[in-house]
């Protein structure tokens, strides 16, 4: 077996009110003129005002562009790029979702290494340089603070574009749940879903291995025991916790091993649908499970026996789960994209090219049973229902 290589933040604050301490982890850190990568969101929630005032307490000269936007495209970065370049800024802090976070990994490699995004694509791994990182979550999902991954659409060709390799790994993250607790019901069931599904894949991929698997294991167990109190109730606070913790497990598990299908076929339906990257991943989570799973029963059978099953044999346990994920998504009400609003004819005209480009990101490869293109356009057929 070829030897895992594993990447992890220096520093990890975990825990309720952790934002309150982000001036003294950055100090420590060594950073003294930090740009705060956010959206207009937490801006008018008053959620980067106390992010400014820990920062500015502990002595730090701040900047803020809080002009990030939902799956960022390669003309999103510019007016960031001109924020970081302009402060003489020594760090990027990351403050919000996937989005956002997506955003200040790649504003950190361009300030130091030049170029276009383009230039850091998959298959390309990219070492360095670039700005150290603080992720900050606001959200139960991407795991982004944990992961050596930047997501970035090209705009002039709709193509969303994995950007890998240790210089988008973030130095340091916070992870305080209470940031989660005004997320809605559909935010907290999408990005709970995206979680569950980095964990599930990072346990299947054929890049699995020992240290990612227990990161993935335990994340299924957490999620599975949380998901729905939480979607019920966004003021639960145990679970709201617990949802957190998760997410950046399986963030850890995923970064460190892979994910697989449901990614590589997500990231062009949120390059041509504009659907937001949690949501597109439970879409096709049933769907590509029921593709998967009989190539890889052992693999599916422990992850349902994190998920709280038990069954005679690990063909049974695997075909249970997958029965329990499609339950699980119609008790979350994820929409299918035909309820979402998405018109028929311009998904099938689409699907070729959402298949050529869920190729081209090389997760399918990872994935326990390997697609054909026409395999893909099948499987999307059957997600839009």
């Amino acid at each position: 077996m070829t030897a895992a290589q594993i990447g992890l933040p220096r520093r990890l604050a975990v825990g309720g009110g952790a934002l309150a301490d982000s001036g003294r982890l950055v100090r420590d850190l060594g950073f003294s003129r930090p740009v705060v990568v956010t959206d207009a969101f937490l801006s008018a929630q008053g959620t980067v005002a106390r992010l400014v005032a820990a920062l500015t307490d502990a002595g730090c000269e701040v900047s803020v562009f809080d002009r990030t936007v939902p799956d960022p495209t390669t003309d999103s970065l510019a007016p960031g790029l001109a924020v970081v370049r302009e402060h003489g800024a020594d760090c990027v802090i990351g403050l919000g979702g996937g989005s956002p976070l997506d955003t200040a990994k790649a504003l950190a490699v361009l300030a130091a290494g030049g170029g276009t995004m383009r230039d850091y694509k998959a298959p390309t791994v990219t070492v360095g340089p670039a700005l150290p990182v603080i992720a900050i979550p606001t959200t139960a999902g991407s795991g982004s603070e944990a992961t050596q991954f930047s997501i970035i659409t090209d705009s002039a060709s709709d193509e969303k574009m994995l950007c890998p390799g240790p210089a988008f790994l973030p130095v340091a993250a916070i992870v305080d749940y209470e940031l989660t607790l005004s997320m809605p019901a559909r935010l907290t069931a999408d990005t709970g879903v995206d979680a569950l599904t980095h964990a599930i894949e990072a346990y299947v991929s054929r890049k699995a291995n020992p240290f990612a698997d227990g990161f993935a294991l335990t994340a299924i167990s957490t999620i599975s025991a949380n998901i729905r109190a939480v979607y019920a109730d966004g003021a639960d606070r145990p679970a709201r916790e617990a949802m957190m913790l998760a997410a950046t497990q399986a963030g850890v598990a995923f970064s460190n091993s892979s994910v697989a299908l449901v990614h590589g076929m997500s990231r062009p339906i949120g390059a041509h649908f504009h659907v937001a990257h949690g949501l597109s991943n439970a879409m096709l989570l049933p769907a590509v499970m029921r593709f998967s799973v009989g190539a890889a029963p052992a693999r599916y059978a422990d992850c349902a026996r994190a998920y709280g099953l038990a069954g005679d044999s690990d063909q049974a346990l695997a075909q249970a789960l997958v029965g329990e994920i499609e339950q699980l998504c119609t008790d979350l009400a994820v929409p299918t994209p035909r309820a979402y609003g998405i018109d028929k004819a311009r998904w099938d005209e689409l699907a070729p090219l959402m298949a050529e480009q869920a190729l081209a990101s090389g997760s399918p490869g990872n994935n326990p049973r390997v697609p054909d293109a026409a395999e893909i356009v099948a499987l999307y057929d059957e997600v839009y229902g």
